[in-house]
Protein backbone atom coordinates (compact mmCIF):
# COMPACT_ATOMS: atom_id res chain seq x y z
CA UNK A 1 0.00 0.00 0.00
CA UNK A 2 1.35 3.49 -0.89
CA UNK A 3 -0.42 5.13 2.08
CA UNK A 4 -0.54 3.93 5.64
CA UNK A 5 -3.63 1.79 6.35
CA UNK A 6 -3.80 3.56 9.73
CA UNK A 7 -5.83 6.60 8.70
CA UNK A 8 -7.04 7.62 12.18
CA UNK A 9 -7.14 6.47 15.80
CA UNK A 10 -10.36 4.52 15.22
CA UNK A 11 -8.50 2.21 12.82
CA UNK A 12 -6.63 0.77 15.78
CA UNK A 13 -9.90 -1.02 16.63
CA UNK A 14 -9.48 -3.05 13.43
CA UNK A 15 -5.85 -3.76 14.31
CA UNK A 16 -6.75 -5.16 17.74
CA UNK A 17 -9.51 -7.31 16.24
CA UNK A 18 -6.95 -9.06 14.01
CA UNK A 19 -5.19 -10.58 17.00
CA UNK A 20 -8.44 -11.67 18.62
CA UNK A 21 -9.28 -13.41 15.35
CA UNK A 22 -5.91 -15.19 15.33
CA UNK A 23 -6.40 -16.30 18.92
CA UNK A 24 -9.93 -17.47 18.15
CA UNK A 25 -8.54 -19.79 15.47
CA UNK A 26 -6.17 -21.57 17.88
CA UNK A 27 -7.18 -24.94 19.34
CA UNK A 28 -5.88 -23.74 22.72
CA UNK A 29 -7.47 -20.29 22.50
CA UNK A 30 -7.43 -18.20 25.68
CA UNK A 31 -10.73 -16.64 24.61
CA UNK A 32 -13.20 -17.04 21.77
CA UNK A 33 -14.30 -14.18 19.54
CA UNK A 34 -16.25 -15.34 16.47
CA UNK A 35 -16.82 -11.72 15.40
CA UNK A 36 -13.20 -10.57 15.34
CA UNK A 37 -12.42 -11.66 11.77
CA UNK A 38 -15.18 -9.63 10.15
CA UNK A 39 -14.54 -6.63 12.40
CA UNK A 40 -10.83 -6.59 11.50
CA UNK A 41 -11.29 -6.61 7.74
CA UNK A 42 -8.53 -6.08 5.22
CA UNK A 43 -7.49 -2.77 6.73
CA UNK A 44 -6.97 -4.38 10.13
CA UNK A 45 -4.80 -7.09 8.63
CA UNK A 46 -2.72 -4.48 6.80
CA UNK A 47 -2.19 -2.52 10.00
CA UNK A 48 -1.11 -5.63 11.91
CA UNK A 49 1.77 -6.07 9.44
CA UNK A 50 3.21 -2.77 10.68
CA UNK A 51 3.80 -4.03 14.20
CA UNK A 52 7.41 -4.32 15.44
CA UNK A 53 8.79 -7.73 14.48
CA UNK A 54 9.11 -8.91 18.10
CA UNK A 55 5.38 -8.37 18.65
CA UNK A 56 4.02 -9.22 15.21
CA UNK A 57 2.28 -12.39 16.37
CA UNK A 58 0.09 -10.18 18.53
CA UNK A 59 1.17 -11.41 21.95
CA UNK A 60 0.82 -7.97 23.64
CA UNK A 61 -2.80 -7.60 22.52
CA UNK A 62 -3.68 -11.22 23.29
CA UNK A 63 -2.22 -11.01 26.79
CA UNK A 64 -3.83 -7.62 27.40
CA UNK A 65 -7.19 -8.94 26.30
CA UNK A 66 -6.97 -11.96 28.58
CA UNK A 67 -5.84 -9.89 31.56
CA UNK A 68 -8.76 -7.48 31.17
CA UNK A 69 -11.22 -10.36 30.61
CA UNK A 70 -10.15 -11.84 33.94
CA UNK A 71 -10.36 -8.50 35.76
CA UNK A 72 -13.87 -7.95 34.44
CA UNK A 73 -14.96 -11.37 35.68
CA UNK A 74 -13.45 -10.71 39.10
CA UNK A 75 -15.20 -7.36 39.32
CA UNK A 76 -18.53 -9.00 38.52
CA UNK A 77 -17.93 -11.66 41.16
CA UNK A 78 -17.21 -8.84 43.62
CA UNK A 79 -20.53 -7.10 42.99
CA UNK A 80 -19.94 -4.84 39.98
CA UNK A 81 -23.35 -3.78 38.68
CA UNK A 82 -22.38 -1.90 35.52
CA UNK A 83 -19.50 -1.77 33.03
CA UNK A 84 -18.66 1.41 31.12
CA UNK A 85 -16.22 0.85 28.25
CA UNK A 86 -14.71 4.14 27.07
CA UNK A 87 -13.35 4.16 23.51
CA UNK A 88 -14.80 0.67 23.19
CA UNK A 89 -13.80 0.31 19.54
CA UNK A 90 -14.62 -3.14 18.19
CA UNK A 91 -14.49 -4.81 21.59
CA UNK A 92 -16.92 -7.75 21.79
CA UNK A 93 -16.88 -8.64 25.49
CA UNK A 94 -20.67 -8.16 25.85
CA UNK A 95 -21.08 -10.89 23.22
CA UNK A 96 -18.37 -13.34 24.22
CA UNK A 97 -17.93 -13.22 28.01
CA UNK A 98 -20.07 -15.18 30.45
CA UNK A 99 -22.13 -12.28 31.80
CA UNK A 100 -25.31 -12.02 33.88
CA UNK A 101 -28.29 -11.00 31.76
CA UNK A 102 -29.11 -8.27 34.27
CA UNK A 103 -25.75 -6.54 33.81
CA UNK A 104 -25.82 -3.16 32.06
CA UNK A 105 -22.85 -2.67 29.73
CA UNK A 106 -22.27 0.75 28.16
CA UNK A 107 -19.97 1.35 25.18
CA UNK A 108 -18.85 4.90 24.38
CA UNK A 109 -17.01 5.87 21.21
CA UNK A 110 -17.07 8.12 18.16
CA UNK A 111 -20.30 8.12 16.12
CA UNK A 112 -18.86 6.68 12.89
CA UNK A 113 -17.23 3.75 14.67
CA UNK A 114 -20.35 2.92 16.67
CA UNK A 115 -22.52 3.07 13.56
CA UNK A 116 -20.18 0.70 11.70
CA UNK A 117 -20.05 -1.68 14.64
CA UNK A 118 -23.83 -1.76 14.92
CA UNK A 119 -24.10 -2.60 11.22
CA UNK A 120 -21.56 -5.42 11.41
CA UNK A 121 -23.01 -6.92 14.61
CA UNK A 122 -26.66 -6.32 13.76
CA UNK A 123 -27.48 -10.05 13.95
CA UNK A 124 -25.34 -10.78 17.01
CA UNK A 125 -26.98 -11.07 20.41
CA UNK A 126 -25.20 -9.65 23.48
CA UNK A 127 -25.29 -11.66 26.71
CA UNK A 128 -26.34 -8.69 28.83
CA UNK A 129 -28.11 -5.37 28.39
CA UNK A 130 -25.91 -3.44 25.96
CA UNK A 131 -26.21 0.27 25.30
CA UNK A 132 -24.02 2.58 23.22
CA UNK A 133 -23.22 6.28 23.50
CA UNK A 134 -21.81 8.32 20.64
CA UNK A 135 -19.27 10.79 22.00
CA UNK A 136 -15.87 12.35 21.41
CA UNK A 137 -14.14 11.64 24.71
CA UNK A 138 -11.57 14.41 24.15
CA UNK A 139 -14.30 17.05 24.51
CA UNK A 140 -14.59 17.65 28.25
CA UNK A 141 -18.23 18.72 28.42
CA UNK A 142 -19.37 15.86 26.16
CA UNK A 143 -17.27 13.34 28.09
CA UNK A 144 -18.70 14.37 31.45
CA UNK A 145 -22.24 14.24 30.13
CA UNK A 146 -21.58 10.78 28.65
CA UNK A 147 -20.18 9.54 31.97
CA UNK A 148 -23.24 10.79 33.86
CA UNK A 149 -25.51 9.12 31.32
CA UNK A 150 -23.54 5.88 31.34
CA UNK A 151 -23.27 5.55 35.11
CA UNK A 152 -26.91 6.24 35.89
CA UNK A 153 -27.77 5.07 39.41
CA UNK A 154 -24.88 2.62 39.66
CA UNK A 155 -22.76 2.62 42.81
CA UNK A 156 -20.34 -0.20 41.88
CA UNK A 157 -19.45 0.53 38.27
CA UNK A 158 -16.32 -0.63 36.49
CA UNK A 159 -14.83 1.68 33.85
CA UNK A 160 -12.59 0.25 31.11
CA UNK A 161 -10.31 2.34 28.90
CA UNK A 162 -8.44 -0.29 26.89
CA UNK A 163 -6.04 1.05 24.28
CA UNK A 164 -7.05 4.66 24.94
CA UNK A 165 -4.54 6.49 27.14
CA UNK A 166 -1.59 6.04 24.76
CA UNK A 167 -3.33 8.30 22.24
CA UNK A 168 -4.20 11.11 24.67
CA UNK A 169 -2.10 14.04 25.79
CA UNK A 170 -1.03 14.29 29.42
CA UNK A 171 -3.63 16.98 30.09
CA UNK A 172 -6.36 14.86 28.49
CA UNK A 173 -5.40 11.85 30.61
CA UNK A 174 -5.35 13.98 33.74
CA UNK A 175 -8.80 15.41 33.03
CA UNK A 176 -10.18 11.95 32.23
CA UNK A 177 -8.71 10.47 35.41
CA UNK A 178 -10.18 13.26 37.52
CA UNK A 179 -13.59 12.99 35.82
CA UNK A 180 -13.78 9.25 36.46
CA UNK A 181 -12.52 9.64 40.02
CA UNK A 182 -15.10 12.34 40.66
CA UNK A 183 -17.99 10.15 39.50
CA UNK A 184 -19.51 8.74 42.69
CA UNK A 185 -20.85 5.60 40.99
CA UNK A 186 -17.41 4.37 39.91
CA UNK A 187 -15.69 1.71 41.98
CA UNK A 188 -12.79 0.69 39.70
CA UNK A 189 -11.02 1.71 36.51
CA UNK A 190 -9.03 -0.62 34.24
CA UNK A 191 -6.65 0.48 31.49
CA UNK A 192 -3.34 -0.37 29.87
CA UNK A 193 -0.22 1.69 30.44
CA UNK A 194 3.21 1.83 28.77
CA UNK A 195 6.57 3.25 29.77
CA UNK A 196 8.31 5.99 27.75
CA UNK A 197 10.77 3.36 26.46
CA UNK A 198 7.96 1.23 25.01
CA UNK A 199 6.36 4.33 23.51
CA UNK A 200 9.67 5.33 21.92
CA UNK A 201 10.22 1.85 20.50
CA UNK A 202 6.80 1.81 18.87
CA UNK A 203 7.29 5.26 17.40
CA UNK A 204 10.66 4.25 15.97
CA UNK A 205 9.59 0.93 14.49
CA UNK A 206 6.21 2.04 13.13
CA UNK A 207 7.52 5.36 11.83
CA UNK A 208 5.23 7.49 9.70
CA UNK A 209 2.38 4.99 10.00
CA UNK A 210 1.51 6.58 13.35
CA UNK A 211 1.14 10.10 11.99
CA UNK A 212 -2.68 9.84 12.01
CA UNK A 213 -2.71 8.06 15.37
CA UNK A 214 0.25 9.50 17.31
CA UNK A 215 1.32 7.92 20.59
CA UNK A 216 1.49 10.51 23.36
CA UNK A 217 1.04 9.37 26.95
CA UNK A 218 3.64 7.37 28.87
CA UNK A 219 4.35 8.78 32.35
CA UNK A 220 7.82 8.29 33.79
CA UNK A 221 6.27 7.68 37.22
CA UNK A 222 3.87 5.04 35.89
CA UNK A 223 1.00 4.21 38.22
CA UNK A 224 2.20 6.82 40.72
CA UNK A 225 0.86 9.40 38.26
CA UNK A 226 -2.65 8.23 39.06
CA UNK A 227 -2.01 7.87 42.78
CA UNK A 228 -1.20 11.59 42.81
CA UNK A 229 -4.74 12.18 41.50
CA UNK A 230 -6.37 10.30 44.35
CA UNK A 231 -6.57 6.77 42.95
CA UNK A 232 -5.46 3.59 44.73
CA UNK A 233 -3.61 0.94 42.73
CA UNK A 234 -5.32 -2.44 43.07
CA UNK A 235 -3.02 -4.21 40.59
CA UNK A 236 -0.44 -3.52 37.87
CA UNK A 237 0.22 -6.64 35.80
CA UNK A 238 3.02 -6.88 33.27
CA UNK A 239 1.80 -7.78 29.79
CA UNK A 240 5.16 -9.40 29.00
CA UNK A 241 5.06 -11.65 32.06
CA UNK A 242 1.41 -12.50 31.44
CA UNK A 243 2.19 -13.47 27.85
CA UNK A 244 4.98 -15.69 29.16
CA UNK A 245 2.67 -17.48 31.59
CA UNK A 246 0.09 -17.87 28.83
CA UNK A 247 2.67 -19.32 26.40
CA UNK A 248 2.21 -16.69 23.73
CA UNK A 249 5.74 -15.27 23.59
CA UNK A 250 8.40 -15.97 20.94
CA UNK A 251 11.18 -18.12 22.41
CA UNK A 252 13.72 -15.34 23.03
CA UNK A 253 11.19 -13.08 24.70
CA UNK A 254 10.07 -15.96 26.91
CA UNK A 255 13.57 -15.82 28.42
CA UNK A 256 13.33 -12.05 28.90
CA UNK A 257 9.99 -12.52 30.67
CA UNK A 258 11.75 -14.46 33.41
CA UNK A 259 13.79 -11.42 34.42
CA UNK A 260 12.64 -9.27 37.34
CA UNK A 261 10.06 -6.69 36.32
CA UNK A 262 10.69 -2.98 36.92
CA UNK A 263 8.76 -1.09 39.55
CA UNK A 264 5.58 0.20 37.81
CA UNK A 265 6.06 3.48 39.72
CA UNK A 266 9.53 4.04 38.24
CA UNK A 267 9.37 3.73 34.47
CA UNK A 268 11.69 6.50 33.28
CA UNK A 269 14.30 4.07 31.93
CA UNK A 270 12.30 0.83 31.94
CA UNK A 271 10.67 -1.16 29.19
CA UNK A 272 7.32 -1.99 30.75
CA UNK A 273 3.72 -2.18 29.67
CA UNK A 274 0.89 -3.55 31.71
CA UNK A 275 -2.75 -3.64 32.64
CA UNK A 276 -3.63 -1.50 35.63
CA UNK A 277 -6.66 -1.58 37.90
CA UNK A 278 -7.32 1.46 40.06
CA UNK A 279 -9.90 1.73 42.82
CA UNK A 280 -11.55 4.79 44.26
CA UNK A 281 -10.75 5.07 47.99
Amino acid sequence: MTESPLSNVSDTARWVAVYRAWENARPDALFRDPYAQVLAGERGRAISALMPLAARNGWPIIARTKLIDDLVQRALADGCDRVVNLAAGFDTRPYRLDLPESLIWIEADLPALIEEKERVLADAKPRCELRRIQVDLTIAQARRAALRDALGESQRALVIAEGLLLYLSESEVRDLALDIHGASGVRSWIFDLASPAILGMMRKEMGTHLEKAPLKFAPTDGVAYFESLGWQVASAQSILQAAGRLRRLPWLLSLVARLPEPNPRKLKHARWSGVVQLNRP
